[in-house]
């Protein structure tokens, strides 16, 4: 992936410019949280390897994205909407810079697939170890005021999410996972390193209850595939809520079932995803085939997926 922390092109103009300064101070930050600890990982050692330092340092990496993100959304807002017709604020843009810049320094010469940057310029070829990232997942629910918004990060390898970091700013919660190493949740106030984190608890999915499974869906994008599924499904309660808050619902067994059918991207799924499976959840297609990522022929697409908190409750799922 080109420039690291670059502003894309065109969008150094109207009113995104007056964020250039706010965005420098933030960087600024996130530096002076990086300069705490080492300078750089060995991308060869930990992106494979996937091992709670690197989780850490990523850590921090989030929590300075999501002091940027407050930061802009406690001035104002600027919002444009992107050539798909999502939308796209100066929030997404500052998150994107801090994050991109960081992992610039953290993993350098790492392939890093990050979906504002990824709009404008796709790397020549994909690496079997990369990075997905969502800056900001859940751009409506900020926009709308709501506070379940969220930043992404995933690192891939061979296909599969094996490293996952979900972290809700407005909320002041990180979920975060290692394939393998189990997953926890965490308070850590934006812009502390993730040494001052709080309240740390290991969370589990839980085994699906006989008087009904609980659904989480999404709050801004309900379709009528998701919707028939859910039919055919004892369904005793829905959550609705936004960006991949409702992976960790899953995760943390406050939630058993998260369905979309309708297409979606992997940075918006990745991270949710690691944090899922580290629970001892699974997320597979509606054929009940696993999900691969870095899918480039596909534009990154993920047409359809169901995720479950209890892998038992999958099997016995007829699709």
């Amino acid at each position: 992936m080109e420039g690291f922390g670059e502003v894309s092109a065109g969008r150094d103009s109207g009113p995104w410019r007056r964020w250039a300064g706010v965005i420098h101070r933030i960087r600024s930050t996130c530096q002076d949280l990086n300069r705490r600890s080492r300078p750089s990982v060995r991308a060869e050692d930990d992106i494979t390897g996937g091992n709670g330092r690197l989780l850490d340092e990523l850590t921090t990496i989030v929590s300075a994205a999501a002091a940027a993100i407050l930061t802009v959304r406690a001035r104002s807002l600027d919002t444009r909407t992107k050539p798909d017709r999502s939308p796209v604020t100066s929030a997404d843009e500052a998150a994107e810079a801090v994050i991109l810049d960081a992992l610039g320094r953290l993993l350098p010469g790492v392939c890093v697939v990050s979906e504002e940057a990824t709009g404008h310029a796709f790397p020549d070829r994909l690496p079997d170890s990369f990075v997905l990232v969502d800056p900001l997942d859940g751009t409506r629910e900020l926009i709308a005021g709501r506070d379940e918004f969220t930043i992404n990060i995933a690192i891939v390898r061979g296909g599969h999410p094996r490293l996952g970091i979900v972290a809700a700013p407005a909320q002041g919660l990180l979920w975060r996972g290692i394939e393998g190493c189990g997953a926890e949740r965490l308070r850590l106030a934006p812009g502390d390193p993730a040494s001052a984190a709080q309240a740390r608890s290991t969370i589990r999915t839980r085994r699906a209850p006989d008087t009904g499974l609980v659904a989480a869906i999404s709050r801004s994008h309900p379709d009528p595939r998701t919707e028939a599924l859910l039919a055919r499904l004892p369904i005793a309660a829905r959550h609705a809520c936004g960006s991949a808050v409702k992976f960790c619902q899953l995760a943390e067994g406050s939630a058993d079932i998260y369905p979309r059918l309708a297409t979606t991207c992997e940075w918006d799924v990745a991270a949710g995803h690691a944090v899922l499976a580290a629970a001892g959840g699974i997320i597979t297609t509606p054929e009940g085939s696993p999900l691969s990522y870095g899918r480039m022929a596909e534009n990154f697409r993920i047409p359809a997926f169901i995720a479950w908190g209890d892998p038992s409750a999958a099997a016995g799922f007829g699709g």
